[in-house]
């Protein structure tokens, strides 16, 4: 086992305090913490110490010896480790987003090299050549959108301001729905927007409104981002399947699936990729065709990964490039696990003893690069939650 030290993502949208109180880092000036990333991804290379206390690049060691730290089958099939595993920190609602399928990737970063677009440009869609399917497992309450609901008939009849668009629905099904809202022009959106949020706002504001209507989340989008003109991504909060999941809980998300992380904290397993295609709840860069070519417009169920009361939960995930086990062990517990691909092992609560040919008492939270074929013991000296994330 290799010690880990991530990379801290200091994104607008993030708290101040969860990351750094798991970690116990020392965060200066009160600076945003929203994602801990754990991996060896360009965006974001996490540092592993190779000996005691000589800290090096994760990545650059694994480009060194691919088969020491990948194993031979991952070193042939990926050439890289193919994911990254993030803590995140969701105080502010994230974008409206889709993530590329593998050959979109392909083809999208290829197609931006070419134009010289820099990969740090603020108008780069592709920062990669691969795909971004993911996997979350919430650590608190956490709320979030996800996939077009299947009662869309109905939001349409029930908030006035969507009703003149029945007919883009009627004639074209989801896809020419949103497409036509996504397409309007500023002055066409504030039109629709302003009696919405003059509506909501003040509900909102007396605290009268619930996290499980989308009028809450519109609310908060107005007051927080309508600065210069109202937001398309509110159109998708009336769209979407607004989910809570409770701690414990997970889902996959795959390429094509629109959603957006609207608050709380989660752990967060996914390709080795930071390729994001934004519809709206957000500064950054926004591509309206880029991203409609990349959605998937089907009715979505949310399949919701319920906590198990187990001490192991594996969480499936269709995807070749990575998959997630959560452990939870009581005090005086003993757990072996032999590790067949690379893997990241993430304490997230709880001490512990672990033996990997030397013995060694860990403490939350922290993190650890585990090699194919290294087999460890731990024996929990309090109760333990810890995930470990590799290849498939």
């Amino acid at each position: 086992m290799y010690r880990l030290k991530g990379r801290i993502q200091p994104y607008a949208w993030g708290g101040n305090k969860f990351i750094p109180d798991l970690f116990h880092l020392k965060i200066e000036n009160a600076a945003t913490t929203a994602e801990y990333w754990l991996g060896a991804h360009p965006g974001g290379i996490t540092e592993v110490e190779i000996s005691e206390g000589k800290w090096t690049s994760l990545a650059g060691e694994i480009d060194a010896e691919k088969e020491f730290w990948l194993g031979k089958n991952i070193a042939q099939k990926f050439g890289r480790l193919p994911f990254l595993l993030k803590v995140l920190d969701v105080k502010d609602m994230l974008s409206i987003q889709v993530h590329p399928t593998k050959k979109a990737a392909e083809e999208g970063f290829k197609a931006e090299n070419e134009k010289g677009i820099p990969l740090n440009a603020p108008n780069r869609n592709y920062k990669d050549d691969n795909h971004k399917p993911e996997v979350m497992i919430a650590l608190s309450e956490f709320w979030l959108l996800h996939g077009f609901a299947e009662n869309i008939d109905e939001r349409l009849n029930q908030y006035s301001f969507l009703s003149p668009f029945k007919k883009n629905y009627q004639s074209g099904g989801i896809k020419e729905l949103y497409k036509t809202l996504m397409e309007l022009s500023q002055v066409e959106v504030d039109a629709l927007l302003a009696p919405l949020a003059d509506s909501i706002l003040p509900k909102y504001k007396q605290g009268l409104l619930k996290k499980s209507s989308p009028d809450f989340w519109a609310a908060r989008a107005f007051e927080n981002l309508s600065k210069d003109g109202y937001d398309k991504g509110i159109f998708s909060i009336y769209l979407f399947n607004i989910l809570r999941l409770e701690p414990g809980e997970g889902i996959f998300q795959g390429a094509g699936m629109p959603h957006a992380y609207l608050e709380g904290q989660n752990i967060e397993l996914m390709s080795n990729s930071d390729n994001v295609l934004r519809a709206g709840l957000t500064p950054k860069y926004i591509d309206i065709p880029e991203l409609l070519k990349n959605t998937l417009f089907n009715f979505t169920k949310p399949n919701v990964i319920r906590a198990q009361q187990t001490r192991q939960q594996h969480f499936e995930c269709p995807v070749p490039d990575f998959n997630i086990t959560t452990y939870k062990l009581a005090a005086g517990e003993q757990q072996s696990i032999l590790f067949h691909n690379p893997a990241i092992l993430l304490l997230i609560k709880g001490n512990m003893m672990v033996s990997d040919g030397s013995i060694k008492k860990v403490s939350a939270a922290v993190a650890f690069y585990c090699i194919p074929g290294e087999k460890i013991t731990i024996d929990a000296e309090s109760d333990l939650y810890f995930i470990v994330a590799s290849a498939d």
